[in-house]
């Protein structure tokens, strides 16, 4: 029987390391569980959703998951600018980790 060796593995190179870099943080998880329930949100929805959330934190939030292809930004040419979120295709495959997440914490809530 083999063991593994932990003096040989390296985190960095898991799944669960990868997964982690693209949805860590106090509001990345929070978003990409809004979008799950609500999408398309708009900005301020966002916001209010979020409560304490400074603009520039939300801002940044939104801008690394659309670079990390895990949410679309639309805009709409009208006055004043609308613009929505949603989840991409590859931000939907992630609703099974975060149902999976919800799940748990439905079933082990104190």
């Amino acid at each position: 029987m083999k063991k593994n060796r932990i003096e040989e593995a390296d985190f960095e190179q898991t799944g669960y390391s990868y997964t982690l870099s693209l949805i860590s943080g106090k509001y990345k998880p929070v978003i990409l569980y809004c979008l799950m329930e609500y999408e398309p949100v708009r900005f301020n929805e966002m916001q209010r959703y979020l409560k304490k959330v400074a603009d520039k934190t939300l801002s940044q939030n939104l801008k690394e998951l659309e670079a990390d292809g895990l949410i679309n930004r639309t805009v709409y040419p009208q006055i004043p600018p609308k613009v929505e979120y949603t989840l991409t295709d590859r931000g939907h495959s992630l609703v099974k980790v975060l149902d999976g997440l919800c799940v748990w914490g439905m079933e082990n809530r104190r």
